[in-house]
């Protein structure tokens, strides 16, 4: 499924209107029974319940009040209450508007104290409401009636419906001001937007309802480079695994990693590539360390490297054994625990822009490249990247505040100036490749915000190289899964080797699902 920027979805609808001759008024109708079945499905029945219906001044709010008719219809005692400048209503706000009073619901206006002495009576006895105050447009600050509107409604603690995005969160960034509504379900139109994934506007949106609301398919696909990670799109991503493969066939990975008191990562990355399919892995580690990881590990090798200090790999004599590694595998991960000796980043550098071989750089070796990540353009061919937001904001030399308001344009500038696939990791993980296409993780959780998670997902892209083109797109998929799948056994105490557990599991849906 393809996910909408505000824009996008403006000239969507547009064009569904000129080009395909499809009345606004029927788009608004189709929007406005979807929204009306969501309040049945919050309610589980409307007869003789009692329904607040708020409306802005936009076709959001129309859609509303296409939704207190249909409720109406169906038994339910309809509240609406307008807010908003009237010279700015739509054409077919008004037309709602003029049916709901020819069927004789009383429409009152938030303009006078009475008003909104009369809305809080109706919050306090109403078993639902609907919130079609702000739609995907509002950007920026609420005006203060708004801002007052919407905390009447989040001290309500009864069922909420938003029609498109909660009112207050911002579209294309997820970004919220002073306050937004706390939806139990929000029913959006056409297609997603990515503030019903990236937080903080993700944590309002609750119980996401997508519906085409009618829109040509077509209209739904066209020149959008945005794309949900989902089972549908998952299936296409990994091939089923062919009788005669074998070990040397489905990938020979290298994995440079850990240092000492970061031998976990190195441990969960390389099992990871491992449990992701990858037929062969080996383990470059400190030679001091080699001992240990002797004992951690059984179906991975190891091979034992030159130290600058003791537990922390580096120097030319190490560069020089890393690329006779490298003349051997399908692919390269480095920098999980790796440390970040001075030595250790020079070694990173000299073989990230040496080596010609897939690369996937996490953890430390990102850190290489704080301040000049010009220098990863002269890769021989496209490295991954899978920063967390504060690995992404140093790279970049923003702050996390400054990726995080814009995440979506900063990673896909980011991709195309530097030539990189940047998986970027947060409550929706963002791929984003150099020609510009967005991909984002409808998966993990909440429990996933744990030391390790992010080395067994560099693990399980890494495993996958081999396997598929589309390696860190699956691999986010998988991870995810994964994660998901522990948390329903674990909740919040799940830990990384949890979700390293959980991939063969994952991967046996995947496939499972295929055709």
């Amino acid at each position: 499924m393809k996910i909408a920027l505000a824009n996008q979805m403006r000239e969507i609808d547009r064009r569904a209107i000129e080009d395909f001759g499809i009345n606004e008024i029927v788009l608004m109708e189709n929007a406005g029974r979807k929204v009306a079945e969501a309040v049945c499905q919050a309610l589980e029945t409307v007869s003789k319940k009692s329904i607040c219906i708020l409306s802005g001044s936009g076709n959001n709010g129309g859609d509303a009040l296409t939704a207190a008719r249909y409720l109406s219809n169906l038994g339910a005692r309809i509240k609406v209450f307008l807010i908003g400048n009237k010279n700015h209503r739509t054409e077919s706000l008004n037309i709602q508007m003029k049916t709901l009073r020819a069927m004789g619901i009383e429409l009152q206006v938030l303009e006078t104290d009475r008003a909104w002495e009369r809305l809080q009576v109706t919050l306090r006895f109403s078993d639902a409401i609907v919130d079609g105050v702000l739609g995907t447009g509002f950007v920026g600050q609420m005006r203060p009636a708004v801002l007052r509107l919407v905390r009447l409604i989040n001290s309500t603690n009864k069922p909420v419906i938003s029609v498109d995005i909660p009112s207050g969160v911002e579209a294309d960034s997820g970004q919220v001001g002073e306050s937004a509504v706390n939806a139990t379900y929000t029913v959006t139109l056409g297609l997603p937007k990515f503030g019903h994934y990236i937080c903080p506007g993700a944590s309002y949106v609750g119980k996401l309802i997508v519906d085409d609301i009618g829109i040509p398919s077509q209209l739904l696909n066209d020149d959008i480079h945005q794309t949900i990670i989902d089972d549908e799109l998952a299936v296409t991503l990994l091939p089923a695994r062919p009788k005669d493969a074998h070990k040397g066939s489905v990938g020979k990975i290298l994995v440079i990693a850990g240092s000492r008191g970061m031998t976990g990562a190195a441990t969960l990355a390389s099992e990871a590539a491992l449990k992701a399919g990858a037929g062969l892995v080996t383990l470059a580690v400190a030679e001091s360390l080699n001992p240990i990881f002797e004992v951690k590990l059984t179906e991975v090798m190891t091979a034992p490297l030159s130290e600058v200090k003791a537990g922390l790999i580096g120097g030319d004599k190490a560069v020089s054994q890393l690329l006779n590694l490298t003349e051997k595998v399908d692919a390269v991960l480095i920098g999980c625990g790796l440390g970040r000796e001075k030595e250790t980043l020079e070694m990173v550098q000299k073989i990230v822009e040496t080596v010609d071989k897939p690369l996937i750089l996490d953890a430390d070796a990102l850190y290489a490249y704080n301040g000049k990540l010009d220098s990863i353009k002269i890769c021989k061919q496209i490295p991954i990247l899978t920063p967390h937001l504060g690995e992404l904001a140093a790279l970049l030399g923003i702050t996390v505040e400054e990726a995080r308001s814009n995440l979506i344009e900063i990673v896909r500038n980011a991709a195309k100036e530097y030539r990189a696939i940047f998986v970027a990791k947060c409550e929706s993980t963002v791929v984003a490749y150099p020609n510009g296409e967005i991909f984002i993780s409808a998966l993990g959780n909440e429990g996933m915000a744990t030391a390790g998670c992010g080395d067994v997902l560099a693990g399980t892209i890494a495993g996958l190289m081999k396997q598929t083109p589309f390696a860190p797109i699956a691999g986010v998929y998988l991870h995810g899964t994964a994660g998901d799948m522990a948390f329903t056994e674990k909740s919040d105490g799940l830990i990384a080797s949890d979700i390293l557990d959980n991939l063969p599991v994952a991967m046996k849906k995947l496939l499972g699902n295929e055709g």
